[in-house]
């Protein structure tokens, strides 16, 4: 079947389409996004602006026809962070449904960091042993641990790259009194949540997901996305050190220019590099390991496992005995996940 899956970030707007059923590897079928910084388009209050909300009504509306152009029989639609935790958020969906009759369905923290690592589960299999996830959006960092499908404790805190910079780093390049005020903020939050987390058993992969964690380990010299995602990429803390020290002093042209930073983050990828190195830090990590999947493909994984059981798809995909019309723009209820 063909699934749409349509996610509203911090950054950007990205409708992904894929050929799938229950068992086999999800295939990109074509996508259709653009750069939407909605956490720059908010006021002093912390509403998303009436430009903002136009920019938004207007993507939404160019997905789903692109959805039905090509054919999606499905569509998962979800918004994050940046939209969650603005003033005005629920109005902003109801204003989307009521102008393009798609319903975003709203993540919590906690279901992104748990949807996130079912999908690195699924991608680094059973023998990995118990798996400890970092993601760095651009409004929030997502920390998810455990030994089964899902995790048994997940987390997500307000350090996401685009929140800090904003509000942390407006300069260009930013202060060193900025900076260290910022690294002080970071390590003290993530100080708060190591102390509230359970003891990581071994033997643990320690992964990372996230374009902002892809862009770290490109910087410090892992093979670029062309390569392909099954080549190993890495990011180790004593690489990631020296580089934290080099972008503090770039300034945001300089740091576009760098591999695997695109003009559009290259704003916010220094905060980042603050958050994933003081995490490391945090959690006694050395080296890490980059995920290529991340939660869309968690959601997609989590819809077909669903639909299977609920019998509307067999395992080659066609339509099962309970079929029923599945354009419903709706997120599974089995996002429940119970997690700590």
């Amino acid at each position: 079947m063909r699934l749409g899956v349509l996610d509203i970030g911090s950054n950007t707007v990205h409708l992904l389409l894929v050929d799938a059923h229950p068992g086999a590897r999800p295939v990109a079928y074509a996508e259709h996004k653009r750069s939407l910084p909605l956490i720059r388009y908010q006021d002093a209050d912390g509403a998303i602006t009436e430009e903002g909300q136009q920019e938004l009504v207007g993507f939404v509306r160019e997905a789903a026809a692109f959805a039905e152009e090509h054919r999606a029989e499905d569509m998962i639609s979800f918004c994050t962070s940046a939209i969650r935790e603005s003033a005005n958020g629920a109005a902003v969906l109801d204003r989307v449904q009521a102008e393009t009759r798609v319903h975003l369905s709203e993540l919590t923290g906690d279901q992104e960091a748990a949807m996130t690592y079912f999908a690195v589960r699924r991608w680094q299999g059973w023998d990995a042993g118990s798996i400890l996830n970092f993601d760095i959006g651009g409004g929030s960092f997502e920390i998810a641990y455990g030994q089964d499908e899902l995790p048994s404790h997940a987390l997500s805190l307000p350090l996401g790259a685009g929140r800090l910079t904003r509000d942390w780093m407006p300069e260009d390049p930013p202060s060193p009194k900025a900076v260290k005020k910022l690294r002080k903020h970071v390590e003290k939050r993530l100080e708060e949540a190591y102390a509230a987390f359970p003891r990581v058993e071994s033997p643990v992969v320690v992964t990372a997901t996230s374009k902002t964690f892809r862009s770290l380990a490109r910087i410090t010299g892992a093979a670029p996305s062309a390569a392909g995602p099954f080549v190993k990429r890495h990011l180790r803390a004593d690489d990631l050190h020296l580089w934290v020290n080099r972008l503090a002093a770039m300034t945001i042209a300089e740091r576009a220019e760098l591999p695997g930073v695109s003009e559009v983050r290259a704003h916010q990828v220094f905060a980042g590099a603050i958050v994933a190195l003081a995490a490391m830090r945090t959690f006694g990590i050395a080296q890490l390991e980059i995920c290529p999947w991340a939660l869309r493909e968690g959601l997609i994984l989590n819809r077909l496992d669903a639909l299977m059981l609920e019998g509307h798809l067999t395992r080659d995909g066609r339509p099962g005995v309970g079929h029923v019309n599945l354009n419903t723009d709706t997120l599974l209820p089995g996002l429940s996940l119970g997690v700590r």
